[in-house]
Parts: structure tokens; sequence; C-alpha cells
């Protein structure tokens, strides 16, 4: 198991250092977009450039890694990230901001699908569980210290938006110097919306409702601690309890889920987010421990949903379909991160930082109730179900059920 844990040590490192520029970037944006006088609907605009580019660079990336390697990929997609912030300092424009972000977006979703192409070709049977808890861990670790840089120093001024350019500049280290052995080429992946929908309606629907929840929160959570009043630290603090929360509760829920119909699951999960929300909703202006504590409950049913979707879809499809299926999943999951700010955006504009909340709980209500009712219309239990599998956050390269890769694994190797 050490030699396990050594052969992924650089790229863990690597993944540490882009994390944490990560948590800084996307709690240092939008503070500064609040200082600009920018309203929450133009700042929810600016978050769309993110989801557009990170959709984007799931179809792209592997286009590039077939081409030139993982290795040189990586360190073009993390000289963008450095751009993408760097630029935001220059050039302080909302219209210039929505393609900084698009940049931003575009090279953190390439990032990710090396650095799970990578890790994927060193997972076994064996080690499957303990180094995927350790990519966790990593980009908990990684996103909650990089938010708590924020109160070091002013988002109106260009300090932290350098700070942030060199925690992405030496992220490329360790792997640009790394003597491990690069993974295989990644195939292109392949799309079919109505077959998923054939397959799983109800994945189909809760992709989209995971994308608006988990975009939504990543793209408007900073904004929402800074309309409730809340300062820098505690702002980090809340973000962070939301991450805690789907970190911790991911591998629980979907153990329960691998022994019960996963629909059950889905329907507890929508349930129990549209009450946490209530909850945070109702402690709005009470204190900020409560207001942590409902935020990570929140959490710990946002995150995980995006695994329980692809877990279910792939329960039901064919071998010869999970590269398919995952890949449908993705664009989904897309679409919701698109639309989602912009319509939370909207009703914050309309009915202040509680419209955000609402929508959350709005999409919850949604998810579950879909669940519920889609099991009026096909009833019984998988009898043959993937095992699930955690993933630190909806992040879209390895497949959270443990079926061949998405975008990361030749086509053939699922037959």
């Amino acid at each position: 198991m050490f030699a396990s844990f050594a052969s992924i040590a650089t790229l863990m490192l690597s993944t540490l250092l882009m994390m944490a520029g990560f948590g800084l970037m996307n709690f240092m944006v939008p503070l500064r977009s609040i200082s600009e006088g920018w309203s929450t609907f133009t700042i929810s605009v600016i978050a769309t450039g993110y989801t557009f580019g990170f959709t984007l660079s799931c179809i792209v990336t592997p286009i590039f890694v077939r081409r030139v390697g993982h290795v040189r990929v990586f360190s073009a997609l993390i000289t963008l990230l450095t751009v993408s912030i760097l630029s935001c300092a220059l050039v302080v424009d909302w219209r210039a901001w929505f393609l900084f972000r698009g940049i931003a977006g575009f090279a953190i979703a390439g990032a990710y699908l090396v650095i799970e192409s990578w890790l994927n070709e060193r997972v076994t049977n064996e080690n499957r569980g303990a180094l995927y808890s350790f990519y966790m861990v990593t980009c908990l670790v990684g996103s909650i210290g990089g938010q708590y840089l924020v109160p070091l120093g002013n988002p109106d001024g260009f300090e932290l938006f350098i700070l942030c350019g060199l925690i992405f500049s030496l992220a490329l280290f360790p792997t640009a110097l790394s003597t491990a052995q690069s993974p295989a080429p990644i195939a292109q992946a392949r799309f079919d919306l109505m077959r998923l929908y054939r397959r799983s309606p109800v994945a189909f629907i809760g992709s989209l409702l995971s994308g608006a929840l988990s975009g939504t929160w990543g793209s408007l959570g900073g904004v929402y601690t800074q309309a409730i009043g809340m300062n820098t630290a505690q702002g980090a603090t809340l973000l962070s309890a939301f991450l805690a929360g789907g970190a911790i509760a991911q591998v629980p829920l979907g153990r329960i889920s691998d022994r019960i119909d996963r629909r059950y699951v889905m329907i507890f999960s929508g349930a129990f987010g549209f009450l946490s929300c209530a909850v945070m909703a109702a402690f709005q202006g009470v204190g900020t421990v409560p207001v942590y504590i409902a935020g990570f409950f929140v959490g710990s049913v946002l995150y995980p949903v995006y695994a329980l979707n692809a877990a279910h879809a792939n329960d039901l499809a064919e071998p010869d379909e999970y590269v398919t299926i995952s890949s449908a999943i993705m664009i989904l999951y897309g679409l919701g991160t698109v639309s989602g700010p912009l319509m939370a955006g909207t009703l914050m504009e309309w009915f202040g930082p509680l419209g955000l909340i609402w929508f959350l709980a709005a999409a919850f209500a949604a998810y579950a109730g879909y669940s519920g009712w889609r099991m009026t219309r096909r009833v019984g239990q998988v009898s043959d179900k993937a095992d699930f599998q955690a993933m630190p956050i909806p992040v879209l390269g390895t497949d959270p059920a443990g079926a061949p890769n998405t975008l990361l694994s030749d086509p053939e190797d699922s037959r």
C-alpha cells in the first residue's frame, strides 16, 4: 500500500496546490465583484462563463491530450489558470471577467481530467478505496486552505490575485518534474442523451439538478456570505462546512445505496436537502454557528447526488454503454451548472440572499419528487449493481460508479 501512495505523491502535491489556488480564487472573485458594485445577476452571468468553459473543456481537452500527452497539457492548463486570475487583477470589467472565468473553467476541468486519468492508472481493486479517499482528502484540504487565505489580504487590491497566481504556478513543479510514467492516451467521449434517458430518466433529470445545485452554490456561495453580513473568515468557514459535509457523507450514502434501491437514497437526499435549506433560511440572522451546522447538512447531500445519479444509470446500463452513459451525465451536469446560477442570481435580485437558499431548496424538492414519481413508473430493484465510488466533488472525469472512465479510458475496454 505504501508503494501505491508513493506512486501518486507528486501528483497529489500538484493537486493540493491547484486546489488551494482554486479555493482562493472561487472565494476571492465573488468578493471583489461585490466590492465593484456589480449586481447579483451580473455576478451570476460571470459565473456562467466559468461553467461554459468547464463543459467545453470536457469535450476538447481529450483531443489535446491525445496529441501531445498528459504532462504538457497539464502544464498548459495550469498556465491558463494563472493567466485567468492575473488578468482579473489587470482588467476589472465584468465583460472581461466573463471571458477570464471561462478560461479558468476550461483550465480547471482539463486539469481534473488529467489528474484523474493519472490516478486511474494507479488504482486497482485492492487499493481503490484508499487511493480515492486520499484524493478526496487532498482536494478538500486544498480547497479549504485556499479559502482561508482570503482573510489574510484585501480582495479590493491585487495582492491576493498575485498570491493565487503564484500558487497555481507552483502546482506545475511536482508533476512536471516527476519521474513517474505518464498515463496512456485517452479516448474521446461519445454523447447520447436519449440513451441515458431511456436507461434512467431519474439520472437524466438528476444530473441537470445536480449541476444546478453544485454550480449555483459554487458560483454564488461567496456572494451569499457577504449578503448576510459575514466577514471573510466567517464566509470561508461556511463554504468549508459545505465541502466537509459533502466529503463526509458520500461514503455512507453510497454504501447504503449499494444495499437498497438507490432511488430511496435519492428521495432521502432531496428531502433532507430541502429541510436543511429551510433550517438554514430560518437561522439566517440568528447567528453564525447555526448557519454553519445547517450548511454542513446541506452540503452532505448537495455534492453526493452527482455520484448517486451516475451509479443508478450504470446499474441499468449494458457494459458497452458505460462510456456513452457517463458522457451524457457529464454534459447534463454542465448544462445544469450554466442554468442554475442564472436562475438563482435572478431570485437573489428579487428576494435578497434567501433567494439562493430557496432555489437550492426547490432543486432538492424537485430531485426528491421526481425520484419518487419514477419509482411508481419503474418498480423493482436492480440485481447486479455497480459499486458506488465516492468522489471529492462532482467533477467530470472519473466515473463515480466504478464503471469504465468516461473520458479517460479506451471504449474498447468497457466491452
